[in-house]
């Protein structure tokens, strides 16, 4: 006879600040800049090669030009980061996870069918009779 199966455990993979909040726990010393950038140039290496806008050569341009390079690469490096992160179901479970939604949908499609046709037949008999 086999052995019972052992129940599937799932870890959670760290986010961005637990890491860094487990190696200056560690270090017991606060994080250096110096550390980051090398973390965030590994981070930011695909984004590299999406091509950049052409901005005007005017003022306009010039400030718009660093307001886009200020905000927009930190939040890009940051979503990479979270993707990267995400553990991503099996075949299987993304079957029964769309059949759930189908199943959902139907049942909620079907009561808003029945609620709307009750509304109907109230409609028609107390107002236009």
């Amino acid at each position: 006879m086999a052995a019972p199966k052992k129940p599937r455990v799932r870890k959670t993979a760290p986010t961005v600040r637990q890491r860094v909040e487990e190696t200056t726990a560690k270090a017991e010393l606060p994080v250096k800049p110096s550390r980051i950038k090398p973390i965030a140039a590994k981070a930011a290496s695909p984004l590299k090669r999406l091509p950049r806008p052409k901005l005007p050569a005017n003022r306009f341009g010039r400030i718009l030009g660093r307001i886009l390079s200020a905000i927009t690469p930190r939040y890009f490096i940051n979503a990479w980061r979270e993707v990267r992160l995400v553990t991503w179901p099996n075949r299987r479970e993304t079957w029964r996870l769309t059949l759930a939604v189908f199943i959902f949908a139907t049942i909620f499609g079907a009561a808003v069918a029945g609620v709307d046709k009750v509304l109907d037949i109230i409609f028609k008999n107390t107002i236009l009779k």
